[in-house]
């Protein structure tokens, strides 16, 4: 069984997730903590329920889901792993604070552990989550998905009723599009669907209700 915490994190309200099992073993999925009283929740939570940390996994290298990466790895020796397509992104984590939202964005970024590819099994504890690329976000964008759980954390590309953004630099509509019929066929109708920002949904609504289905 998988233990969830959502944090939501930063001014856009991005959805940082702690996963952990009864090994005590976790992930961090999509750091996006930004203020201190952010990243002093998620530390309170890893405390009080003595989880061990063992991953920082990104579902892609935008600046909203990884403003905590120093965090994290000043606090548990973590550094990033984000899709080998958006290594242009997420080594330009200060160019996108300024360009996206006139931040200027002090901290040094923490260098990325793994560059990782469709197919690749993020383990820890007990249980994995399988990496799918659903480019269209952009280029690196990935669903994590844990069969054993039904559960799929979909970053940016699917929300409940709608999906991530594609007029960003290196975004493709397209691409979006699809990526969107790959996870209809790929995902059961009874999947939990995590999203990047707001609540959580199943698979078999959003094919059902998301007007990007149609």
């Amino acid at each position: 069984m998988l233990n969830i915490q959502r944090f939501e994190c930063n001014m856009f309200q991005e959805n940082c997730y702690v996963v952990s099992d009864d090994t005590k073993e976790c992930v961090i999925i999509d750091c996006g903590a930004l203020h201190p009283e952010e990243r002093k929740a998620i530390e309170r939570y890893i405390s009080d329920n003595g989880l061990t940390p063992k991953r920082l996994v990104s579902t892609h290298g935008h600046i909203d889901h990884n403003f905590g990466n120093r965090f994290a790895e000043d606090t548990y020796g973590l550094k990033p792993e984000v899709s080998i397509h958006d290594s242009q992104l997420i080594e330009n984590l200060p160019a996108q604070a300024s360009a996206l939202i006139g931040m200027t964005y002090r901290e040094e970024p923490a260098e990325v552990k793994n560059y990782f590819d469709e197919g690749e099994v993020i383990k820890f504890g007990n249980h994995a989550l399988d990496v799918i690329s659903t480019p269209g976000h952009s280029p690196g964008s990935v669903v994590l998905y844990s069969k054993d759980e039904n559960v799929a954390f979909t970053g940016d590309t699917l929300f409940r009723l709608s999906i991530g953004r594609t007029d960003f630099q290196l975004g493709s509509y397209q691409d979006m599009m699809k990526s969107l019929k790959k996870l209809s066929s790929l995902l059961p109708a009874d999947c939990i669907i995590l999203p990047g920002h707001g609540e959580q949904t199943t698979m078999g609504f959003e094919t059902a209700h998301n007007p990007y289905f149609k």
